[in-house]
């Protein structure tokens, strides 16, 4: 897929797992669902035409979970954009399920589930709704405290060595996490949030730049009172003549060349004015005002 003109390509490339050639602005799938990541989306046609807009604008990297809908967002995926494009990869995730007093935003509790056969059966029925002959990421969504870790990590490889997942990746771990599954399988991936306001996953980062190990921030443009009128963020959007948000990717990908984003949305508008903070080039100067807007330093 050759998406040299198209906006995705301007943050530039990283091989995933040495051999997956991804840009490094990809699409997240979780506000595709509806309210609270539950059940069908608002608007079923916008989240279809979200998905394909996102394609032609370069996006060849995708991430889902089960969790989201749950299946709601890799039955979308399927029909959106089945048959897939040669180069786009998919990543899914398994090991977080839901329950509790249904609100306003969905189910209220996300437990871990990290029982090898639970596991299994999610990756087939990933693999099943979306119509895939494997899973190019396969994220352990989050390590279940209740399993021991071999076992969970030793599924993902079973899997992995059966043909099923390609390569594996973890989500919401710490640095002795990341490392204890590394002396089990190659881990190629590390999905934590990190945002210009919160950037408490900045460990992790580190290790997984000095490690060539991709890092997939979640929530990426939870910039919250940083982008409130007069802040820097604000100010130095103006001078970009872009969005708080559009910076806040900028920010990021600039932040680590292992840096993966994922901004989602459930509006092809919202897509477009994402697309463009690939676009903006931060000075090191620039880079260092954003990184200090919270007392942190980069």
């Amino acid at each position: 897929m050759n998406t040299q003109s198209f906006p995705a390509q301007r943050a530039g490339t990283f091989d995933l797992g040495g051999d997956l050639t991804v840009n490094r602005l990809g699409f997240g799938t979780m506000q595709l669902p509806g309210p609270g990541v539950w059940g069908p989306p608002r608007d079923h046609d916008e989240a279809i035409r979200v998905l394909r807009r996102a394609i032609e604008l370069g996006v060849n990297f995708v991430d889902t979970a089960d969790s989201y809908g749950p299946y709601v967002a890799e039955e979308l995926i399927c029909e959106a954009l089945h048959p897939y494009l040669e180069g786009l990869v998919i990543a899914t995730k398994a090991g977080l399920t839901r329950f509790g007093p249904i609100t306003r935003s969905g189910p209220s509790e996300w437990p871990p589930v990290g029982r090898p056969e639970y596991l299994r059966q999610e990756a087939e029925m990933s693999l099943r709704r979306m119509k895939l002959d494997r899973i190019d990421l396969f994220q352990l969504h989050r390590i279940d405290p209740k399993v021991p870790l071999e076992e969970q990590i030793g599924e993902l490889k079973r899997l992995q060595g059966e043909g099923k997942v390609h390569h594996i990746g973890l989500s919401g771990v710490s640095v002795d996490q990341l490392r204890a599954a590394q002396e089990l399988v190659t881990i190629v991936s590390v999905q934590n949030q990190f945002n210009l306001a919160d950037r408490s996953a900045e460990p992790v980062l580190d290790y997984s730049t000095g490690h060539g190990i991709a890092f997939i921030p979640y929530r990426p443009l939870a910039t919250g009172s940083l982008a409130s009128e007069g802040s820097p963020l604000a100010e130095l959007a103006r001078k970009h003549d872009a969005t708080p948000a559009q910076l806040a990717l900028a920010w990021l990908l600039k932040r680590s060349r292992v840096m993966l984003t994922i901004p989602g949305t459930s509006s092809v508008a919202h897509l477009e004015d994402n697309m463009l903070g690939a676009s903006i080039e931060l000075t090191d100067k620039e880079f260092a005002e954003l990184s200090a807007v919270a007392g942190h330093t980069a």
